[in-house]
């Protein structure tokens, strides 16, 4: 796999493409090569893999007071009037 295409992986698993992106991708998977197109969804499933990982190593909870300004952010729009 070329770089391109490992880039194009990451953004398949990150959920971030874009119609040129789309294009390539269908370019991968319908090409005549099965190997290049089980090493690309290989690299998605990694990357997937690598990203949730992180995902669950990096979480914080939120502040404390947070939910508090959330709801009293809310509270304090006004609803639509019906008329």
């Amino acid at each position: 796999m070329n770089e391109a295409q490992i880039d194009l992986a990451h953004a398949v698993a990150l959920g971030s493409i874009d119609d040129e992106d789309h294009n390539a991708i269908q370019e991968v998977l319908d090409g005549e090569d099965p190997a290049l197109r089980a090493e690309f969804m290989t690299e998605v499933q990694q990357t997937k893999e690598v990203l949730s990982a992180l995902a669950v190593a990096t979480a914080a909870q939120p502040p404390a007071a947070l939910r508090g300004r959330l709801l009293a952010a809310i509270a304090a729009e006004q609803p639509p009037v019906a008329s």
